[in-house]
């Protein structure tokens, strides 16, 4: 099984960690794991501001910020998996790796957001139940 785990850092991701490594141990076979955390681009205008290599860093240290507690974790728990750093709007790279990654499942947190806030500013969530044929388990 190849499972996809969509993080950003916040505690509902580490639940949704801590939900992928309980499913891992009681599957008899350990599934294949892919850490995915997508950093939305930058305003055109702040990126020539600030210039490629500074975009780059500010990039990588979103990553490495919103992905730390998920690799502790699944390290922890002895799980191999392979990180994606992508620079795209979330739900977008959750499709677009799902996809690649020909996974069977994604896992993520959800916000729980009121439904006029996600009306309003757009559920990564919502939309990737909307445009995805993987199951996804939502934890929150």
């Amino acid at each position: 099984m190849k499972i996809l785990l969509a993080v950003d850092g916040s505690d509902m991701a580490l639940r949704a960690t801590r939900h992928v490594v309980a499913l891992a141990k009681a599957m008899a076979k350990p599934p294949s794991i892919h850490l995915l955390h997508a950093d939305p681009p930058l305003l055109p205008d702040a990126s020539r501001q600030l210039g490629p290599d500074a975009t780059a860093r500010y990039h990588r240290e979103n990553s490495e910020y919103a992905t730390r507690r998920a690799r502790t974790a699944l390290r922890r728990a002895g799980l191999a998996f392979n990180e994606v750093h992508a620079i795209a709007e979330p739900a977008e790279a959750v499709i677009k790796q799902v996809r690649a990654g020909k996974c069977d499942l994604i896992v993520m947190g959800s916000h729980g957001r009121s439904a006029l806030k996600s009306a309003l500013l757009g559920s990564v969530t919502a939309k990737v139940l909307a445009h995805c044929q993987t199951p996804v388990t939502v934890v929150r």
